[in-house]
């Protein structure tokens, strides 16, 4: 049993772990279909309006609550208020519920990523080859074991030894290698129209709904309402500046989604035309239609490799910070150590994530509210538990504890400069916006409407 509290050793470590967990798959095809779909730079503006203003809000709350408490989710909000200990238990039930099957589709891109690796990209290009793979009953679980093994493994090793080693190499190294791909795919000829579609904002093309697919992208994008950075916020030391520090993690997320979109729309629009239709919808657009692209480059299998590692270190940094969380609520409350508590998250998370992979498959007659078993778990996690525990951690700060209690706690190392934002944001702005993502992603969900 750990007697003292981990930590991670500095600003640097901090930031760049949880940038990681941030910068995951959702920065890497999610943010580029929504730029596309929903009107390429106004998309981009309205992203980085609310990841300055409704994301910082946000992110300052969590770590704050974490760095105030020194402990896990369940236990932090107990401690603030005993009545309200409810939320961190929900919040806890999100990355135990994400982590399989995330990590189900960390196999699929650690299969695609030694397919190009091994010179296989012309036949992953060709069509049927992602869906018969995903159908297999055995290979992707195989895959999935690989990945969620690696999680483990580094998670076992420890905040400062695993997690922000780990972190201090992988997130240079994705930067590095997002930079090299965008620049390519934004110099190909006939490039320029993407380019300019996704970087120029057309106001005709502004909606209620463009608005709300860019607010749910935040909550995906920046780990947000599901316990990661309260837990991340309890390893950090108290002299290092939280608002810097949020401020920095935005720069990474966002400019990794950013440099995600350079990457992917440019080419989509070289070789399949541009439309909505052509750029697919989620894994669709990774597994199935940029292989396809990158099929048309030369040296498209080295390229491919290349995208495919660094969707990987995007996922395997999420998917740490994901079983991070959960081991350190099992840690706090049941006070196991470290290995123990591991090692429970890796084989409950296996058992979990199994009916993931099937339900491409074996299991695909089984489709609660009509979605396949991991598209129904993304539902649950990200359109109703993640607004809920959100909406209530903005009730929580603005109104029970008040949000003096913790611009305090941002206060110990500097001046709180967005104290003000904060405070609006906190108590009249995310409550309303909020729970207009999460009627909205309802409505979307049963039909009712389409966002």
């Amino acid at each position: 049993m750990e007697t003292k509290r981990s930590s991670f050793s500095g600003k640097i470590g901090f930031v760049l772990a949880a940038a990681g967990s941030a910068v995951g798959l959702g920065n890497i095809w999610r943010f580029p279909y929504l730029a596309a779909k929903y009107g390429g730079g106004i998309f981009l503006l309205v992203y980085i309006i609310l990841s300055v203003t409704f994301g910082f809000s946000l992110m300052i709350a969590e770590i704050a609550i974490g760095r105030k408490t020194g402990i896990s989710p369940v236990g932090a909000f107990g401690k603030l208020n005993k009545r309200f200990t409810f939320i961190g238990y929900l919040a806890a039930i999100v990355p135990a519920l994400i982590l399989p099957y995330y990590s189900v589709i960390g196999g699929w891109v650690t299969k695609y990523f030694v397919t190009y690796l091994t010179g296989g990209g012309t036949a992953a290009a060709q069509d049927g080859y992602f869906n018969s793979f995903i159908a297999q009953p055995l290979e992707p679980i195989g895959w999935f074991f690989l990945f969620i093994a690696a999680t483990a493994l580094i998670v076992l090793l420890g905040v400062d030894k695993g997690i922000e080693k780990v972190s201090r190499v992988m997130m240079p190294i994705l930067v590095i290698l997002t930079l090299f791909v965008a620049i390519y795919s934004a110099c190909m000829p006939g490039a320029w129209e993407g380019v300019l579609y996704y970087i120029t904002p057309d106001f005709s093309k502004f909606s209620l709904t463009t608005v709300v697919a860019a607010m749910g992208q935040l909550f995906y994008s920046m780990s947000l309402a599901m316990g990661i950075m309260i837990t991340y916020g309890s390893y950090m030391k108290k002299d290092v500046n939280l608002e810097t520090s949020v401020h920095q993690i935005e720069i990474f997320d966002t400019g990794i989604a950013f440099l995600a979109g350079l990457m992917v729309i440019p080419s989509v629009f070289v070789f399949s035309g541009g439309t909505a239709e052509s750029l697919g919808q989620g894994p669709g657009l990774m597994f199935v239609t940029l292989p396809k692209v990158f099929d048309s480059m030369l040296g498209g299998n080295v390229i491919g490799a290349v995208f495919f590692l660094l969707v990987l270190f995007a996922a395997l940094t999420s998917s740490i910070s994901l079983m991070e969380t959960v081991v350190s609520v099992i840690s706090d409350k049941l006070h196991w150590g470290r290995r123990a508590s591991c090692l429970t998250v890796f084989l409950v998370s296996l058992v979990l994530g199994i009916p993931s992979s099937l339900g491409n498959g074996l299991w695909k007659s089984f489709a609660p509210l009509g979605m396949d078993i991991l598209t129904f778990f993304d539902f649950f996690t990200n359109s109703l538990l993640m607004p809920i525990v959100a909406l209530l951690t903005c009730i929580f700060v603005g109104y029970i504890i008040k949000t003096p209690t913790l611009e305090g706690e941002v206060e110990l190392s500097a001046p709180f400069r967005g104290k003000k934002l904060f405070r609006v944001v906190i108590r009249y702005v995310a409550p309303v916006c909020i729970l207009l993502i999460l009627v909205s992603s309802v409505l979307d969900a049963f039909g009712i409407i389409k966002i």
